[in-house]
């Protein structure tokens, strides 16, 4: 057996980062950065995907969200809207059974997806595009200068690491990029509660099938207080030919405090915790033996965004219009999550289409960031439709090819026409 042998080392008083240079340097791997990550690649730009966790995925992963909606309209005869890296995942992941298509009472097509499998998927798409990853990566500092981030600090377990691109996507959720650039953001002047996800195993897979999820929506009404519930819908999902159900039916703030984040963290999962108390007793029949499998992270929906070169409205969503620049459709609902009981939904016409622009992804102040996924800047309800999985895809890709479009110059100025030729199947294709 060969020795094994140590150094010792003494940390140098000043010591230099370590320095990874891209042409897009996309912040936040949640399915917007994914997407906005590998269609630059596609362009054959360098790039460098950067995420806090130890590992990507962001939200669609760590916090097990379990269905991709947003991909399809509402009605008898639902079409597609979002397509690119949404049909790769769709075709891989059903190839591999981890994928469930379903369609809802509404008529949209929904996809329940298994998070383990999506993480693998993610990581090899990564590597196969030639994308350098670099995870437990926080950003701490901003250079910004003369409208253009110049290059991005951040703290590793191993040291310091310093990004410089010609070209930045906020994908981070939280503005985090353009927040620390010290670029105007916004806040919810009201708490938008967030939801901690969990995976429930133990209960009755045959019984289950007799499961009415109004039943359970009344209950939690009626008695939901004595088990110290405090959200009266949400859902329990069960995945055909599997053994485990997915459970969203927890609510609490999402202070952006930093020394309150553990306690989000202990209110998500002792609020689980009750919810299999509630329905053990409640639902005996099916939950006697239930127990949580798997807590997820805490799933943020709206903290902070970007003031972009304009907002997007709800009165523009309700309309439909097509804006000039838009750059990716959606049909989604207004979900918005305002009240610890209950979410309040705003129901679109079958077949209704909106549109994203583009101006809403840039920050007005800045000529080499894009936002994608649920920091850009709408007002409170529309940004309750438009931050799910499928839009967050659609701008992802259109943010790639803004900043594709951009080159050295600025995102204001790109030829819309250009763009939104290259973004046609995720704007006109029926």
């Amino acid at each position: 057996m060969p020795a094994t042998t140590t150094r010792v080392l003494r940390r140098p008083a000043k010591s230099a980062p370590t320095v990874i240079t891209a042409d897009i340097c996309v912040l936040g791997s949640g399915i917007a950065g994914v997407a906005a990550a590998l269609e630059s690649a596609r362009l054959g730009r360098r790039v460098v995907i950067v995420d806090a966790a130890p590992s990507l995925g962001g939200q669609a992963v760590g916090s097990i969200i379990g269905t991709i909606i947003g991909l399809y309209t509402h009605g008898s005869e639902p079409y597609q809207i979002t397509r690119g890296i949404a049909d790769d995942l769709i075709a891989d992941l059903t190839a591999e059974g981890s994928l469930s298509r379903r369609v809802s009472m509404t008529g949209t097509i929904t996809f329940q997806y298994d998070e383990v499998r999506l993480a693998r998927w993610i990581e090899r798409k990564v590597e196969e595009a030639g994308i350098r990853a670099l995870v437990g990566a926080v950003l701490t500092d901003v250079l910004f200068e003369q409208r253009r981030v110049r290059h991005l600090e951040l703290a590793t377990r191993f040291g310091t690491v310093r990004v410089e691109a010609g070209a930045y996507v906020d994908a981070s959720g939280d503005a985090t990029l353009c927040y620390l650039s010290g670029l105007e953001i916004r806040e919810p002047d009201a708490p938008v509660y967030g939801s901690l996800n969990f995976i429930i195993e133990g209960y009755d897979t045959e019984a289950v099938k007799d499961l009415v999820i109004k039943e359970v929506h009344d209950r939690l009404a009626e008695r939901g207080k004595q088990y110290d519930l405090v959200r009266h819908d949400g859902f329990l999902m069960h995945f055909p030919g599997k053994t485990v159900m997915l459970a969203n039916v927890t609510h609490f703030e999402t202070p952006l405090d930093p020394t309150a984040g553990a306690h989000m963290v202990f209110e998500g999962r002792r609020q689980a915790d009750n919810v299999i108390r509630f329905l053990r007793a409640e639902f005996p029949r099916i939950f006697a033996n239930a127990k949580v499998r798997t807590y997820g992270n805490p799933g943020l929906r709206q903290t902070r965004w970007i003031v972009g070169s304009r907002q997007l409205t709800l009165d523009e969503i309700r309309s439909g219009a097509r804006p000039p620049d838009a750059a990716a459709r959606c049909a989604w609902w207004v979900e918005l999550h305002n009240a610890r009981d209950l979410v309040h939904w705003e129901r679109f016409e079958p077949g209704h289409v909106y549109y994203i622009p583009l101006s809403c992804m840039t920050p007005r102040d800045a000529d080499n960031i894009v936002a994608a996924g649920r920091c850009v800047d709408a007002d409170v309800s529309a940004l309750s439709a438009i931050r799910v999985m499928g839009p967050c895809i659609a701008m992802g890709t259109a943010a790639a090819h803004a900043l594709d479009l951009a080159g050295p110059g600025s995102v204001h100025t790109i030829d819309l026409a250009a763009l939104q030729q290259r973004l046609t199947d995720n704007l006109d294709r029926r």
